[in-house]
């Protein structure tokens, strides 16, 4: 079978929709039909049921999605160990969010390299969506992230709860809101932990989807924003920064997310655990 009709058939499984399945592969809609046709016509089954309302698997559709899951991976997991570099036994790719790069995957790399030196190590950084996409397709192995989205055959351990704090460029105290105040997006549970807890707070003048611009951003203009207390520390120190008492602080649960594998090598569960042991490091109160 064509790899590629499988990739295809996961990715309108993660979208449930023919044309966005098409435009993450970049490709026509005629195409991906077309594969899906000859994906059917091999298993000789039905494997979408399409309508106004989106796709659907059917039954037999959602019987292949295991099996698909595990084709790509494996087939990925051929594709990199067969261009392993002299001296390695295995490739380990990891996806890391952008915001965690700097806490977990920098301390844990030297980790690994000194723990596992006949494992090569391929690192990316990129958001949520895109990172639990790459692991369903196997193009990942292991993923660090914030949201990840709950799938049959994933392991999702929390690894650790970020602390939210809120802070200044200048001495303020919590009844002082004014128009310095940037809203920094730190997900749906934050906002929502937010908006409950200032429900009277009117809408910032600026909004930032990024924490480290957001830091950028009051630092060189001054304002207010919620930060890691591991990233505003140092600030903290340095008196750049104030920490504002008397208001709410917030937690970001950050997890580990991997394919389920009863059978996994030890090598695999020695990267997990040193995932685990620098975080423990990095754990705050």
């Amino acid at each position: 079978m064509n790899i590629e009709l499988a990739r295809t058939f996961l990715e309108i499984v993660d979208t449930g929709n023919f044309n966005k399945a098409a435009e993450r592969l970049s490709v026509t809609q005629s195409t991906v039909s077309m594969r899906i046709k000859a994906l059917e016509d091999e298993l000789g089954r039905p494997l979408f049921v399409r309508s106004k309302s989106g796709t659907q698997l059917t039954a037999a559709g959602m019987h292949f999605r295991r099996y698909a899951t595990t084709m790509v991976r494996v087939w990925e997991q051929a594709r990199q160990e067969l261009a392993l570099p002299p001296g390695f036994r295995t490739v380990l790719t990891v996806g890391g969010e952008v915001s965690l790069w700097d806490r977990l995957l920098v301390q844990w790399i030297p980790w690994m390299r000194t723990a596992m030196p006949d494992v090569a190590l391929r690192v990316e950084v990129g958001l949520s969506d895109g990172l639990m996409r790459k692991l369903i397709e196997g193009l990942l192995d292991v993923c660090v992230m914030y949201s990840p989205t709950s799938r049959p055959g994933l392991h999702i351990e929390k690894l650790v709860d970020e602390r939210l704090v809120l802070v200044s460029t200048r001495r303020r105290t919590a009844q002082e809101w004014d128009d310095d105040y940037v809203l920094v997006d730190w997900g749906p549970d934050f906002r929502a932990a937010h908006s409950q807890a200032f429900p009277d707070l009117k809408t910032p003048a600026v909004s930032v989807g990024l924490g480290a611009m957001g830091l950028q951003h009051i630092l060189a203009h001054g304002g207010t924003g919620y930060f890691p207390m591991r990233v505003a520390r140092p600030h903290l120190a340095a008196g750049r920064l104030f920490e504002v008492s008397g208001v709410p602080e917030f937690r970001r649960p950050a997890y580990l997310v991997c394919a389920e594998d009863e059978t996994r090598e030890d090598w695999f569960s020695t990267a997990l655990d040193g995932l685990r042991y620098v975080t423990s490091l990095e754990q705050e109160d």
